[in-house]
């Protein structure tokens, strides 16, 4: 599902470079994954569905353009490049609204198409994730992408209008986000490559630059299955959290791990993430107004790890169902199924939890990056994160 644009000659003359790359080869070209959150031991609640992510969701497709080339000192335009493009389908390869809803914790950020969601209740575009200096080239690509791919069924091939849905969050830090790297043929191929299945976390897609609790963050994810059979899947790009309110199973890990702190030659020492985007997929039958309703929760699955909400941060969700309205026989009028409000609780936990389980995911993936100027960010120390889980009683030992 990855894609990788490499260039420039100096990529193995840097330690985390080569712990990056046998990351990659080991992860994608020999088709082994990664460890995830609860392969190391941590607690969650709730139970996830089989792939414990957003795609178990029926429907659901996510693909990834990642682009990383170039070390060294940025030349604004040239790099080094550390960015992407993440796509979301809502339900496949064709055009069919679904009803959805968004909320925002903190607004210091971009999600286009909002504005029509909340007026009509409908979501009727691809979701496309990528860094803030890129919404508009991804806006455009969105449209082209749907015009090439035949996307909406019309007849004359041009009777339609698109308010792409576009989140960003900033990856400065690592990516020269001035130089406008993201094209085109990158959002093309994010969309062409979405698909069902495991999804690629931690430095992948729209999420290869950002910065989580000065850890490396990225793109998570994680599902919960309810009693009825009933799913809820978030996606989520983390760029968000001060190191000291990290917290995971409820424990303040952050005020313990207080070093392998970013490395910033050229920007503010702080090097803090600003921003987290949250998607969340449901197959309930669910209408706007409760839609709103899951979108809200995201902000309490943020919290529990530590995010909270800062004044430099973008924390923007959406959510949708990919429930069928079911069509009614006079012309112009649907019959629609709504979960009672009464059964509702179920999921506002599970989005809750899953918020909570993609955000670790993210950390857990990431791998430590180098980018412009030397600038690097570490992972998460996942031995010692575990000791400390151990330490405070809990840790689920394998």
């Amino acid at each position: 599902m990855m894609k990788t644009r490499f260039g420039g000659a100096a990529l193995a003359g840097s330690l985390a470079w080569v712990v990056f790359l046998a990351g990659l080869l080991a992860g994608n070209v020999l088709g082994q994954s990664k460890p995830r959150a609860r392969d190391l031991g941590i607690p969650f609640e709730g139970t996830p569905g089989p792939l414990n992510a957003i795609t178990d969701v029926d429907g659901v497709l996510v693909g990834h353009r990642t682009l990383i080339r170039g070390e060294g000192s940025l030349e604004i335009g040239k790099g080094p490049v550390r960015t992407g493009v993440t796509a979301i389908l809502p339900v496949g390869r064709s055009y069919r609204p679904v009803f959805a809803a968004w909320s925002a914790l903190n607004g210091n950020g971009e999600m286009t198409g909002t504005t029509w969601i909340e007026e009509s209740g409908f979501l009727e575009e691809p979701i496309l994730l990528t860094n803030t200096h890129s919404v508009g080239a991804a806006h455009e690509a969105s449209i082209a992408w749907r015009m090439a791919r035949k996307y909406h069924d019309s007849e004359t091939g041009y009777d339609w209008a698109a308010l792409p849905v576009v989140a960003e969050t900033w990856d400065g830090r690592l990516n020269d986000i001035h130089g406008f790297h993201v094209r085109r043929e990158d959002v093309f191929a994010a969309l062409d490559d979405a698909r069902t299945g495991a999804v690629p976390e931690g430095n992948v897609g729209g999420g290869t630059g950002m910065v989580c609790f000065r850890f490396k963050g990225g793109i998570g994810t994680a599902s919960r299955r309810l009693d009825d059979s009933l799913t809820v899947g978030v996606l989520v790009q983390a760029n968000f959290g001060v190191r000291q309110d990290l917290l995971i199973a409820g424990v303040p890990v952050g005020r313990d791990l207080n070093d392998l702190l970013p490395v910033m030659n050229s920007l503010s020492p702080v090097g803090e993430g600003n921003s987290m985007i949250g998607i969340v997929a449901t197959d309930a039958p669910l209408l706007p107004h409760q839609l709103k309703r899951l979108a809200k929760r995201v902000s309490l699955g943020m919290a529990r790890v530590g995010g909270l909400g800062r004044n430099s941060s973008g924390d923007i969700f959406l959510a949708f169902s990919t429930a069928r309205k079911q069509e009614g026989e006079a012309e112009g009028v649907s019959n629609v199924r709504m979960l009672s409000n009464d059964r509702i609780d179920a999921f506002l936990e599970a989005t809750v939890q899953a918020t909570e389980e993609a955000i670790v995911n993210a950390l857990v993936a990431a791998e430590t990056m180098s980018g412009i100027n030397n600038n690097v960010v570490y992972s998460l120390p996942q031995e010692r994160l575990r000791q400390l889980l151990r330490k405070h009683h809990r840790l689920v030992e394998k």
